[in-house]
């Protein structure tokens, strides 16, 4: 109990409008060294202030998922840098005598990753070294060329992991969808229009089929779908490759493992002339991501997908069928590969016949962009994008500045890493640990604000 003859420090007199402290636990404040509060100090009210507004807000933006996946994008492209300064001829030439003539080293580094980069750039987004209009946009529209299957490939991947499921049998289920689509282009003749519709519908259904064994035997059997993806995907390139050997596939009269070249009737249409390679499987692209995010976010059926990749056991216990859901799932994305296989052998380069190699590597960078994009689909489409621009840029950095392609798929390799180890990224930043949002109070009853 307090004395009232032996008033304490807490009772002293203190300056009008000064806050009352009731505890004298560490406090950080302008002029305070941390430590504990001396009885009768009272902190600043400067210490009381919180960050602003603006400031929280610039921190959440920074530090939240899109904000992870640009500054690791941004970090890949600073190791790149490095990469292509260490590897280059004019840096090593110019190293040997750096205690001498440091500038001459920084000036070669300036023009080798200037130049490898500004390179990079021109061959995927803009060429202003070409006289015409048509030639300075081309690179960006090879960009999109080269983005179209990574997108549907990557929606396919992205939609797997919000139930809960490893898809990384995207390259079988494209291999897979090229076959059938590649049969209705070259064996079937139909008017024009609808063999391309039917032909683009096998090339869904084939991947759909071939991601649905995958989705059965996890269901009935609860195999894991990494292990049958990946022995499926092996199934799918001998399958082809032994199809590309018969007449099934195989162009009639040639003994190469190629395919025969794709009916006029069945090629996706060019978007903006034949000067460019950009087709109409851009805009199915466009549509299945937009189908990809209503499905997700705005259907009953999207709910059930979230809610078995948040807890399947929670959502049997909800009365919904999980076994089921995973079936549906690995069909959609199936089918979603499938369409990429689309774009791939109906359009582009590839219309003259196709081989084994089909895919392209495309089956495992989809997985590399629903990470990327964090398996939503606006960002799998910007990743998408982004992938694609590596690719039609990267061909032009080598041919340009001499600079091996292989330091895109490193640069590709650390945003998987970086992408995978969202800690690292903050540690090297030095953003602050997000924290989790306390839950809203329950808004109190008309009954309760009457009483």
């Amino acid at each position: 109990m307090t004395d009232p003859n032996h008033p304490t420090a807490a009772d002293a007199p203190r300056a009008k409008g000064t806050p009352v402290v009731t505890d004298t636990t560490k406090v950080d404040s302008v002029g305070d060294v941390d430590g504990a509060l001396e009885p009768g100090q009272v902190p600043t009210l400067a210490a009381r202030e919180e960050p602003s507004r603006w400031r929280a807000a610039v921190g959440q933006i920074v530090g939240g998922s899109a904000g992870i996946s640009v500054l690791a994008v941004v970090l890949a492209l600073l190791v790149g840098a490095v990469l292509i300064a260490v590897t280059d001829a004019g840096v090593q030439s110019a190293a040997g005598y750096f205690f001498a003539r440091p500038g001459d080293t920084l000036q070669a580094i300036g023009r080798a990753v200037g130049g490898a980069y500004a390179a990079l750039f021109q061959g995927a987004i803009w060429n202003v070294r070409r006289d015409t209009f048509a030639g300075q946009i081309k690179p960006i529209t090879d960009t999109l060329t080269f983005a179209t299957p990574l997108i549907a490939a990557g929606l396919g991947v992205a939609l797997a992991f919000r139930v809960g499921l490893f898809n990384i049998g995207a390259q079988g289920q494209l291999l897979v969808g090229a076959i059938f689509a590649g049969w209705v282009a070259t064996h079937l003749q139909l008017p024009y229009g609808i063999h391309l519709i039917v032909a683009v519908i096998a090339g869904i259904v084939g991947g759909a089929v071939w991601g649905g064994i995958a989705g059965i035997l996890r269901a009935r059997t609860g195999a894991h779908e990494v292990i049958v993806t990946i022995m499926l995907n092996y199934v799918a390139v001998y399958l082809l490759t032994f199809l590309l050997k018969t007449p099934v596939l195989q162009a009639p009269g040639s003994t190469n493992p190629k395919s025969a070249a794709i009916e006029p009737t069945a090629e996706l249409p060019q978007l903006f002339g034949v000067q460019f390679q950009l087709h109409l499987g851009f805009v199915l692209a466009i549509i299945a991501t937009a189908v990809v995010w209503f499905v997700l976010n705005r259907s009953s059926l999207g709910f059930r997908f979230r809610a078995v990749g948040e807890n399947p056991h929670a959502a049997r216990v909800a009365g919904m069928n999980v076994k089921n859901l995973y079936l549906w799932a690995m069909l959609i994305s199936g089918g979603l590969a499938g369409l990429a296989a689309t774009s791939q052998v109906l359009g582009g380069s590839l219309t003259s016949g196709f081989s084994v190699g089909v895919d392209a590597g495309i089956g495992f960078d989809a997985i590399t962009v629903a990470l990327l994009g964090r398996s939503r689909p606006v960002g799998v489409f910007v990743a998408g994008v982004l992938f694609g621009a590596f690719k039609a840029g990267g061909y032009t950095m080598q041919a340009a500045q001499n600079v091996p392609v292989d330091v895109v798929l490193v640069v590709q390799s650390i945003i998987v890493l970086l992408i995978a180890a969202p800690p690292l990224v903050r540690a090297v930043f030095r953003l602050p640990i997000p924290v989790p949002r306390a839950p809203r109070a329950a808004r109190p009853s008309k009954a309760e604000v009457s009483q």
